[in-house]
């Protein structure tokens, strides 16, 4: 056992394990109390669903994809920058840092059915839903990653005649890619949880829709399988910055 947990598979091989004896379970449970598919379906209705609706989980999966990782993409550019901002100058520290603050307490659900006022229900709701999830969390990490350089290091540098821009290039940068990177893995999901909630409120498509539709026509199956198509894509997102991070920031490990 021991041997299996420090192996590199593990990660990979204990939660599919785990997952599949859940659906297992699940199978069993709604066998033996005869549940209703309209209340809690079985993993076998929920596959047969999505096979036969397999044309538009995968066309509404795709848009999903595509206002994630656009309003994911303007959240890693404003939140670098803001983060980079926030954490060499206290000035906008003091004046970015507690309205950043405020404003991210803001549950975005309240303003999806806004943003589909102002501009109307489709894809730009979705992505600016996704990017103000995820900046917030990029621009908070980069900044800590900045003000926890160490003081010392600094004025070595600057004892040495180190510009402020090389300062930053030998040990900001540097110091704040590790927390850069443990922001995106976390950023990426907010934008995705971000995009669905536009798409239950403010949208015509996506998987968050296609739930939404599946509720209201009482096809419990495919709402599920909507639900689980979520979750593998929120965890191929997840894994896409997680190996991502392995490789660009080896050195931090």
């Amino acid at each position: 056992m021991n041997t299996l947990l420090r192996s590199k598979y593990a990660s990979v091989v204990l939660p599919t394990v785990t997952t599949l004896l859940l659906f297992i379970l699940w199978e069993i449970i709604v066998k033996i109390f005869h549940i209703p598919s309209f209340n809690v379906p079985a993993p076998s209705a929920i596959w047969s669903a999505a096979v036969e609706k397999s044309q538009p989980l995968i066309e509404n999966s795709l848009v999903t994809v595509q206002t994630t990782m656009v309003g994911f993409s303007f959240a890693i550019v404003a939140g670098i920058f803001l983060g980079f901002l926030i954490g060499y100058s206290r000035l906008a520290y003091l004046i970015l840092y507690p309205i950043l603050v405020g404003f991210n307490t803001i549950p975005k659900a309240a303003l999806a059915p806004l943003f589909a006022l102002w501009f109307g229900l489709g894809f730009l709701p979705a992505v600016l839903t996704a990017f103000l999830l995820a900046f917030f969390p990029i621009a908070a990490n980069v900044a800590l990653g900045l003000e926890t350089v160490e003081p010392e290091m600094k004025d070595v540098l600057r004892a040495l005649g180190a510009s402020q821009l090389e300062l930053f290039r030998k040990v900001g940068l540097p110091h704040s890619m590790p927390y850069l990177f443990a922001s995106l893995k976390v950023a990426v999901s907010f934008a995705f949880i971000g995009s669905v909630i536009s798409e239950t409120v403010a949208s015509d498509k996506g998987v968050g829709y296609l739930v939404v539709s599946a509720s209201a026509s009482f096809d419990v199956p495919l709402g599920f399988a909507g639900l689980l198509t979520l979750s593998c894509l929120g965890i191929m997102l997840y894994s896409f910055f997680a190996i991502l991070e392995k490789y660009v920031v080896h050195w931090a490990r």
